[in-house]
């Protein structure tokens, strides 16, 4: 294989050797502004609130034996959302980061913030550049923040940046295969999705992890997110255990004459 291309652990994995437990769980964290509009609170004080729950979670996540974990903190379509909103959830970030990014490291998490830095303010930048920096050489826990992020758009930069090595000379058409597809995604360093939870009751993706999500399992769950905590991600985990997952094969003796 011509040198730059870069390959990802498949999707495509046996039923038998998929872990009993989710090693990669992902999160499209859901529900903070019908949290506050239902104690007649302003939208912040709910994204704050969430704030909380996302570090209740990650506690737990690691108790429980989750290694990597993607929350889906800001889209690429968020940017739609009132100018004082957006700002606000900025602002969240750089509290994030500066209240529990001193912490995280110190406790052997790594965090990895991936999306579009184009458009966001430079003290943002520099947050993503700290947090990276900071716990690049952890391995206890990862947590992906997808931030300005959207699937579609990172599935076509894929497409841009394999297109340029093959007019480059670096690769081939035929070099292309899922795997090596999946390693120019911004997700390419984390192993394959195990479970996506979605909070608030609602049951879409919302151009999060298209790619990755091809044999993930889907738990939705009926919790607004500020209420999140340890017990409903054991729910989530028990729901994922009790699924038969067959990565498109069937067992012996269902096999249909």
């Amino acid at each position: 294989m011509p040198a730059g291309v870069t390959t990802q652990v498949s999707d495509t994995r046996e039923a038998d050797k998929a872990p009993v437990s989710p090693l990669h769980v992902a999160i499209i964290m859901d529900g903070n502004g019908r949290w506050a509009k239902a104690r007649g609170q302003m939208r912040t004080l709910g994204h704050k609130a969430g704030v909380n729950a996302l570090q209740r979670t990650i506690r737990a996540a690691g108790d429980l034996g989750i290694t990597h974990m993607t929350v889906f903190a800001f889209s690429t379509e968020n940017w739609r959302r009132p100018a004082a909103e957006v700002s606000d959830l900025m602002g969240l970030l750089r509290t994030f980061i500066e209240s529990d990014l001193g912490k995280l490291a110190k406790e052997g998490v790594c965090v990895r913030i991936i999306g579009q830095q184009d458009g966001l303010p430079k003290d943002i930048v520099e947050c993503v550049r700290k947090a990276h920096d900071d716990t690049r050489h952890n391995s206890r826990f990862f947590l992906q923040v997808a931030l300005n992020y959207g699937a579609q758009a990172d599935v076509v930069e894929a497409a841009k940046r394999f297109a340029a090595k093959v007019k480059s000379g670096e690769a081939e058409v035929n070099d292309l295969t899922p795997e090596t597809f999946g390693g120019l995604l911004s997700t390419h360093d984390l192993p394959p999705l195990d479970l996506m939870i979605r909070t608030s009751g609602e049951h879409r993706l919302s151009n999060f992890l298209l790619w990755e999500a091809a044999y993930a399992e889907f738990v939705f769950q009926d919790v607004l997110w500020p209420d999140y905590d340890r017990v409903h991600l054991e729910e989530a985990l028990r729901i994922f255990k009790e699924r038969d997952r067959r990565f498109g094969a069937v067992e012996a003796g269902h096999v249909s004459a």
